[in-house]
Formats: structure tokens, C-alpha cells, sequence
């Protein structure tokens, strides 16, 4: 069995149905989910101020940004949404969505796009593009290509749940549906999409952004979804390869 299922496998036989055994299986990793998503955009952000925000509310000797200090803290609120929605069985639709970016990105306007009418939790007014290929829907195409986009997710069979997820995250980030926010938005709508459909889910490492943005680039390019599929797969074993080497270890021990 190779890494990747493994690492399926070990997470499906815990059987998950409620926030605290989501909560408890991830045990530590939403931090680490935290911290990643975040620092790829935000070089600012640390490791070490992330868990103290989400362990304690609060951080130490703390200098930096304002900014990077509301983002982290948004974060642990997107979280904490992240896990009732889980108990709660909600789908993800564009209600969450919205509600996803709104408590990511709450206090975090800059000034230009506020005086432009943008607010955290609505789509884009304005238009703006990404990326090298200078991807994004026109604002008035945005609420028709999420609701397309999101009808396509329904039905999905457990064997293309990470495909499903990879073709999600590579339209919702061509889509760009928000002013900001819409790399850490896509990332955690995409994690929501996974656990709801019992798949582990998978932080993005920081290290491996410019993997991650080639991944993403070649679906803006050719519609490619191969280099993000596989990229996500890899970024699975990554996430949990800890977790699957003290499985190894204890299924060793037995069998002496």
C-alpha cells in the first residue's frame, strides 16, 4: 500500500462524525493548517505566534503587525466555524463560503478596496486579477460560476474525492471570487470538502508554495488538473506521515 492510501485508510478507520473527534483526530494540525496557509501569503506570520493564539488567545512579546496578529486571530474563528459546520453536516455551499472568507479576512481590508464598497463575506465589486495568467471572473459572473462550481462537487464517489477537491481549489482560485482571501478561503473550503467526505485533510506546506502556484498555474494555462491532483497527494503524505510511521511502529510491536 503506498503512503497516500495509507495515510486515507488511517484516518478512515476513525470513523469521524462530530467536532470533537474531528477536532481530536487533527490534534495539533490545525495550527500547523493555520500557519502555512497563512505564511504563504503573509511572511510575517510564525509558527510559534499562531499556537499561542490558538492555545491561549492571546501572544507574548509581540511586535510585528497588527495585521499579521487579525489574521492569525481570524484563522482560529475560521477554524472553530470549520468544526460546528462539521457536526452540523452543513454543505459547502456559497453561505459557507462567504462565511469562511468573512472570518479570514474580517479587519483585514485595506483601505483602497474598502473605499471601493469591498466587505469581507460578499463577492468582489471590482475587478481584479491574479497571477502571472491574470486569472479572475468578471464581478458579474462571480455568483453564477460559484453556484455552477459547487453543483458540480455533488455526488461524489469516495475514489475521486481528491480529484474533486483538486478541480474545487483550481476553479475557486481561477474563479478569484472575493477582493482578498481567496488563497486561504480556497484552502480551507477545500479541507471542509475533504473531511465531509471522509478524506484526510492536507496542509499546504509553506516551503512547497512554488510547487503549489505551478500546480495551480497549470489548470489557469490548459485546464490541466493532473500536476494539482498529484500535488495534493503528495501533500497528504506529507501531512501525515507522522501519524502514518507510529501506525507502522505499533503494527511492528504487534507482530513480535
Amino acid at each position: 500500500m503506498e503512503q497516500y492510501e495509507k495515510a486515507v485508510a488511517l484516518w478512515r478507520r476513525r470513523k469521524i462524525t462530530t467536532d470533537a473527534e474531528l477536532a481530536e483526530a487533527l490534534n495539533g494540525h490545525s495550527i500547523a493548517f493555520a500557519y502555512h496557509s497563512g505564511k504563504i501569503e503573509n511572511e510575517h506570520i510564525t509558527y510559534n505566534d499562531t499556537r499561542e493564539i490558538f492555545e491561549r488567545d492571546g501572544v507574548t512579546s509581540y511586535t510585528g503587525d497588527l495585521r499579521t496578529l487579525f489574521e492569525i486571530r481570524n484563522a482560529k474563528e475560521a477554524n472553530e466555524l470549520y468544526l460546528d459546520a462539521f457536526n452540523e453536516r452543513r454543505p459547502l455551499d456559497e453561505e459557507l463560503i462567504k462565511q469562511f472568507q468573512y472570518l479570514l479576512t474580517q479587519n483585514t481590508y485595506d483601505t483602497r478596496r474598502y473605499q471601493l464598497g469591498e466587505r469581507p463575506g460578499e463577492y468582489k465589486h471590482h475587478d481584479y486579477v491574479t497571477g502571472r495568467e491574470e486569472v479572475g471572473a468578471v464581478p458579474e459572473d462571480v455568483a453564477e460560476e460559484m453556484t455552477e462550481l459547487l453543483n458540480e462537487l455533488k455526488d461524489i464517489p469516495a475514489e475521486k474525492v481528491l480529484t474533486a477537491a483538486a478541480y474545487f481549489h483550481a476553479k475557486f482560485e481561477n474563479i478569484h471570487p472575493f477582493a482578498d482571501g481567496n488563497g486561504r478561503t480556497g484552502r480551507l473550503a477545500m479541507n471542509y470538502f475533504l473531511v465531509c467526505h471522509d478524506h484526510p485533510p492536507v496542509i499546504i506546506h509553506e516551503e512547497d508554495r512554488k510547487e503549489y502556484y505551478t500546480a495551480l498555474e497549470a489548470w489557469d494555462i490548459g485546464q490541466e488538473l493532473a500536476p494539482l491532483s498529484n500535488f495534493l497527494k503528495m501533500q497528504t503524505v506529507k501531512t501525515w506521515e507522522k501519524r502514518i510511521q507510529r501506525e507502522e511502529k505499533r503494527n511492528r510491536n504487534r507482530e513480535r
